[in-house]
């Protein structure tokens, strides 16, 4: 239940409007919060942001009351246990186990000593400290492991990497970037070195022509869907809409090209075979500015437009005419989302759209581009940090000798003292979870919850139980903090200063509405405290002492953007009202909307030859259904903020989505509760019918935890970027029983579970 409010947010006066930035998706909208007696009773935003133009999706105008849920941590704890010198109770499996259908186990099943106890900061910090550096003293760096957090500020996250980096010398650092646009990433960095937006969204309107793929943008990302509609309805832009979902834009588009789950890669190139075929390349742009073209246009001969039909199900024809739109418009770009990035072949898909930019010479002007939009309010900003086990801030290669001296200096480290090995994956660190050479023994999780993020949730349980020191920093218990030994409570984007850069590449502030519920504290001061308790137990001399001692979030972007040169024009003052859109490499310098003009950061761009390579489970007999997971409107992530809201009213069960044909075909009418299984495990949740989906495709938003679509998906690997395939599994689908749904609210108590 959400905390009781009786203000009439109409009659009320506030006693201060605080303009920040909103903690959900990557658009990052500007919030004008009305704050009454330390309480924010209503949220509007400035009509004259240049992001969302006043603008708000129902998350950004209606999901801050989180912040006030009484099931929100506001107190450190620390497990009983711990605080009695007792060794570790064995069965940590039932500290928070679940059955395939969500149900949790009896609280009979756990040991007292896995009670949760109230407690003061230093007790917290100084256990915390305490554990880590024994386990660092005696396993070595690759021992330790941390995820930072895309709903940080870029503060925050930079200060967690170089804790890690700097104190446990260890580059095993990530966080959920790896599981959404690591394929896009990935695909960038080899084609043209550089992984953000090469436009903004805003710049929508100057399109003619623009493609929107594997990306449900209306509900993902209203506020710039609203802006594709307005390109469309006002501006007479032409939308091609390239998805296995009938998506809400779908009804403003040009063109709808409904393809197989997984075949992006024979559609792209499909129609870069026609651009080629038809001589819609702009030879000057090839010739001049990319590498690679002659071998690639032969690899192309086998991707004709009926051989892509053959595999996507989308006529020959229709993919003849979207390539010839997109070629011949004056200003085209592409948009996508994770539904080209979460797949065993995601690189390859993003590859496949970057060459169509290529072949046409559409990026490198204004309403054109490149355009992966980022799903959480700062995984730009936390990619951007450093926090990737490859890369320093700004990019910087870890095994890259010079890289490392330049932050050797800036941390005051010895030479040599940085590790050079790349390190761990979000998707490796839960593997490496055991005893013995190579095992990862401690982690620290800020704001992440890989008990809901992870594939196949099932094997990653398992990992949880065999670390054996966990340390959540958080606003709630969710799914992956009641696995800790010491949760810390940190503080909502209302209860602290920073910054957050937006998937338009564009640093703004983020600034504190009112004081810290309870004993929380913002990250960056946890950090901090955390920090300098480390650095005197693990010795390393007061000559080679790290900065801990920042005054300010501010302090801390300076020391940042003292290397990385993409921010080095970047100060609060400057962005106190508009922020800057980064490349900024000195004080005087305006930012950067549209990258690319004149060259690519890896000097010419780089066509790579592609092939088809099928999802790694495709439907059959026994499973005859392909599962797609995604977002909501309603919620985010794994719900820990909005199922502690409001929102979770308006959105409160699991539902998979289903076409009609299917349905009939297997008795199953809207409403009925059915189970999903899959060869990793099962969740009984109700079925909408519709045709939003497609035939032989099944729908399931990953919010709820009580039907955790994740129980179901495949964990293969793209073996480039290493992000799951969670785009695409084979499913069974069968009526159910009322009786076997689970309670739509798992149940976390502060005390004992």
């Amino acid at each position: 239940m959400v905390a009781e409010v009786k203000l009439d947010s109409n009659r009320v006066v506030a006693d201060r409007v605080v303009t920040t930035v909103c903690s959900y998706c990557g658009v990052g909208c500007n919030l004008e919060l009305h704050v009454k007696d330390d309480f924010i009773f209503k949220v509007t935003s400035p009509f004259d942001s240049p992001v969302n133009h006043g603008n708000l999706c129902v998350k950004g105008r209606f999901g801050y009351d989180y912040i006030y849920h009484p099931k929100r941590v506001t107190t450190p704890l620390v497990r009983r246990y711990l605080l009695e010198g007792k060794p570790k109770p064995e069965g940590r499996e039932q500290v928070f186990a679940v059955s395939t259908t969500g149900n949790l186990i009896s609280n009979s099943l756990i040991s007292n000593d896995w009670d949760w106890v109230e407690t003061d900061w230093d007790t917290a910090l100084n256990i915390t400290a305490d554990k880590l550096v024994e386990i660092y003293k005696r396993d070595g760096s690759d021992a330790m492991a941390v995820y930072c957090c895309a709903k940080a500020t870029n503060e925050d996250n930079y200060l967690l990497q170089k804790m890690w980096r700097t104190l446990f010398r260890t580059n095993n650092v990530d966080h959920c970037t790896r599981l959404c646009h690591a394929g896009s990433v990935v695909a960038l960095q080899k084609a043209i070195g550089s992984s953000a937006m090469s436009n903004t969204a805003s710049q929508v309107i100057q399109n003619d022509v623009f493609i929107v793929t594997g990306s449900n943008t209306g509900e993902n990302h209203p506020i710039i869907a609203l802006q594709m509609k307005e390109a469309v309805q006002k501006y007479g832009a032409k939308m091609i809409v390239i998805d296995p979902r009938r998506i809400d834009l779908v009804d403003f588009a040009e063109m709808w090209l409904p393809l197989k789950v997984g075949t992006n890669v024979p559609v792209f190139s499909a129609m870069a075979h026609v651009i080629v075929k038809e001589g819609l390349v702009n030879n000057d742009f090839v010739a001049k500015r990319t590498e690679g073209f002659q071998d690639f246009v032969e690899s192309l001969e086998k991707f004709t437009p009926e051989y892509a039909e053959e595999l996507s199900g989308v006529p020959a024809e229709d993919i003849r005419k979207a390539a010839r739109m997109y070629a011949t418009a004056k200003n085209g770009a592409i948009y996508w989302g994770m539904g080209i990035s979460q797949l065993s072949h995601g690189t390859a898909s993003a590859m496949a759209l970057i060459h169509l930019a290529f072949l046409t010479g559409h990026i490198g002007r204004d309403g054109t581009g490149l355009n992966p939009l980022r799903g959480q309010n700062n995984v730009q900003g936390a990619s951007d940090m450093g926090a990737m086990p490859f890369h320093y801030p700004g990019y910087m290669r870890v095994d890259n000798e010079a890289n490392a001296q330049q932050w050797e200096q800036t941390w005051n480290i010895e030479p040599g003292g940085l590790s050079r090995k790349l390190g761990l994956t979000t998707t490796e660190i839960l593997g490496h979870a055991h005893a013995g050479a190579g095992g990862v023994r401690a982690l620290y999780i800020m704001g992440e919850n890989p008990m809901m993020s992870e594939p196949n949730l099932n094997e990653t349980r398992k990992h949880m139980t065999h670390l054996e020191f966990l340390v959540a920093q958080d606003l709630f218990i969710n799914e992956s903090g009641a696995f800790a030994d010491v949760f810390l409570p940190a503080t909502s984007f209302a209860e602290k200063d920073g910054t957050f850069t937006n998937t338009d590449r564009r640093v703004q502030r983020v600034r504190t509405a009112h004081a810290p519920r309870g004993l929380a504290r913002p990250d960056w001061k946890i950090l901090l405290d955390l920090a300098s308790r480390l650095e005197v137990r693990i010795g390393r001399g007061a000559s080679r002492t790290s900065k801990w001692d920042y005054e300010s979030p501010e302090e801390i972007l300076r020391e940042m953007a003292s290397v990385n040169k993409d921010y080095a024009g970047v100060t609060y003052e400057r962005i106190e009202k508009v922020g800057l859109i980064y490349p900024v490499p000195d004080l005087n310098h305006p930012g950067t909307p549209t990258l690319f003009t004149e060259t690519f950061p890896s000097g010419r761009g780089k066509f790579h030859v592609l092939d088809y390579v099928p999802v790694m489970e495709e439907a059959d007999d026994e499973y005859p259904f392909i599962l797609t997971t995604g977002r909501l409107l309603e919620h985010w992530h794994g719900g820990t903020m909005t199922r502690n809201s409001a929102l979770n009213e308006a959105y409160p069960e699991a539902r998979v989505e289903m076409h009609p044909a299917d349905a009939e075909m297997h008795g199953i009418t809207n409403n009925m509760p059915v189970r999903v299984t899959s060869r990793r495990g099962e969740i009984v949740l109700r079925a909408t019918v519709t045709e939003k989906t497609s035939v032989g495709v099944v729908f399931i938003p990953w919010h709820f935890a009580e039907a955790a679509a994740n129980l179901l998906t495949n964990d293969a690997l793209d073996p480039q970027a290493l992000i799951p395939e969670f785009k695409a599994c084979a499913v069974q689908v069968f009526p159910a029983r009322e009786e076997e749904l689970a309670h739509p609210e798992v149940e976390v108590r502060r005390g004992r579970y």
